[in-house]
Formats: C-alpha cells, structure tokens, sequence
C-alpha cells in the first residue's frame, strides 16, 4: 500500500456505498487525527482506537442522514508523488463551504477554516464534502 490515507478514504466511501454501519482501518497517528477531524466536522460518527488480533484498528461509525452518505465526495489533494502546499491566504473554500480541506501545518492537522483563522499554511491533505 503506497499511500495509506487513500486507502482508508477509499474504505470509508466503499462502505458508505453499501451503507455499512462502521468500517475498521489500520491505526496510524495521521488517519486517527483525520478520522477525528471528520468526526468532528460531522461527516462521521463515533471514532474509536481497539485492537483486533496482532493489530490496532480505528473503528469508525458511519454517518447518514436519510439514508444518504454524509460524504458525498472526497479527492486527494497532496500525494506522495507530488506535494501540494498552500500559504493561507491561498485557502479556498471547498464546494461552496459545504466541505472542508484537512491541512497538514506546524501547529498539527487542521481544517482549512482553522488555518486561515490561525493564519498557517501548509500541504493539503485531501478535501471532503
């Protein structure tokens, strides 16, 4: 696997595609503190770190709302082939505002709300709507 948050988005999509209730994904710092974000945010549900067998996973609770995904779309912005920074002032809102960018600063992950309110910079992640 080349590029893990991918994956775990892509996990996270293909559930919701065939309404799941959770999906568990591999436990790593970055898809922890993403999957909290998106909690946060309110485009999941609960999010919790349990250890399965040898691993540890992140269980996340899906979220619909009329029996329709709450993420509607996702795109990886930042890939491990090419890196994309953005100052602060470059951040844009996402759809309209009815999305969110995840940046990757100094002060940790954040969304780019949170950012431009700090005024920090930094590699985008991906962004949700």
């Amino acid at each position: 696997m080349t590029d893990p948050i991918t994956d775990m988005l892509n996990q996270i999509k293909n559930a919701q595609a065939v309404a799941k209730t959770e999906v568990a994904v591999p436990l790593s710092k970055i898809k922890n503190e993403i999957a909290m974000i998106l909690a946060k945010e309110g485009f999941v549900g609960e999010v919790k770190k349990t250890t399965k067998g040898q691993g540890k996973i992140i269980k996340i609770t899906l979220k619909y709302e009329n029996e329709v995904p709450a993420i509607a779309g996702f795109k990886r912005v930042s890939k491990p082939g090419q890196r994309i920074y953005e100052g602060f002032a470059d951040l844009r809102k996402v759809r309209g505002g009815y999305g969110l960018s995840i940046i990757s600063t100094s002060k940790g992950l954040m969304t780019n709300k949170e950012a431009r309110f700090k005024k920090l910079g930094g590699e985008v992640i991906c962004q949700v709507w």
